[in-house]
């Protein structure tokens, strides 16, 4: 199950689309879905939530809590949706495509992917890539 919480004015504009691509990122890296829960929120919320739990004293795009067992995903994520406004601009992208490289990064550290290394986050940003390309395609 996918789930999908707001703590700001944000809503993700069609919530199945989104759930179902998530499922498919899943599937395609050999993984179980048992819940992921998406929550949306504002910097300071997320960096509340960094000092509490992470004891540290940033601004971040993404926090994820990690909750898997085995090859069954199950964790939560947080979203600051107004650092991935920040950064899409940063980077010169769209805040949709921002939004879904932020969304499926979570989903790729809970199947595994590791972004601390250079080599790390090199493979990190191509699967990346290539799930985002996932979104539209129809099966």
């Amino acid at each position: 199950m996918i789930n999908f919480y707001y703590e700001n004015d944000f809503r993700l504009e069609a919530e199945k689309q989104f759930s179902d691509w998530i499922k498919k990122v899943i599937i395609s890296e050999g993984k179980n879905l048992e819940e992921v829960s998406y929550i949306f929120c504002d910097d300071e919320y997320l960096h509340q939530i960094n000092l509490k739990y992470l004891d540290h004293d940033t601004y971040t795009d993404i926090i994820s809590f990690d909750d898997c067992v085995g090859d069954t995903l199950q964790g939560d994520i947080f979203i600051s949706t107004e650092r991935v406004l920040e950064n899409s601009k940063q980077y010169e992208v769209s805040f949709e495509e921002e939004l879904k490289r932020v969304m499926i990064h979570g989903v790729l550290h809970f199947c595994g992917y590791k972004d601390k290394s250079e080599s790390e986050a090199a493979l990190m940003r191509q699967k990346e890539n290539e799930k985002i390309e996932m979104f539209h395609v129809e099966h």
